[in-house]
């Protein structure tokens, strides 16, 4: 792959040149450089993103009423999660007795 020296776009080979479809700068092709460059094909899946347990590695509960059903019980484990985006953070919490999960709204 080769990029633009002028806008930085990736450039297309035409023939024996390298062409910038963005800002029209040409190149001369360089048989030794395109074979020192790496090809790979396909993508890479890291699985599915962690899912947040505010029971791992977490001793701390504090008083919270659970809001299942069925559990009274008001102590909860919970752990501070950044909001996707980085605005503010949020507080989720796992019931110590009957394991429901809710995050504080």
């Amino acid at each position: 792959m080769q990029f633009c020296d002028r806008c930085g776009s990736m450039m297309h080979t035409e023939g024996d040149t390298w062409v910038c479809r963005s800002c029209g700068n040409e190149e001369a092709r360089d048989s030794q450089a395109e074979a020192a460059m790496s090809v790979q094909d396909g993508q890479q899946d890291d699985g599915a993103p962690d899912v947040a347990d505010a029971t791992q590695d977490s001793a701390e509960t504090m008083q919270e009423p659970c809001p299942a059903e069925d559990c009274d019980s008001d102590q909860a484990y919970y752990e501070m999660m950044p909001k996707p985006g980085g605005s503010y953070e949020v507080r989720l919490f796992t019931c110590v007795e009957c394991g429901h999960k809710w995050r504080e709204s």
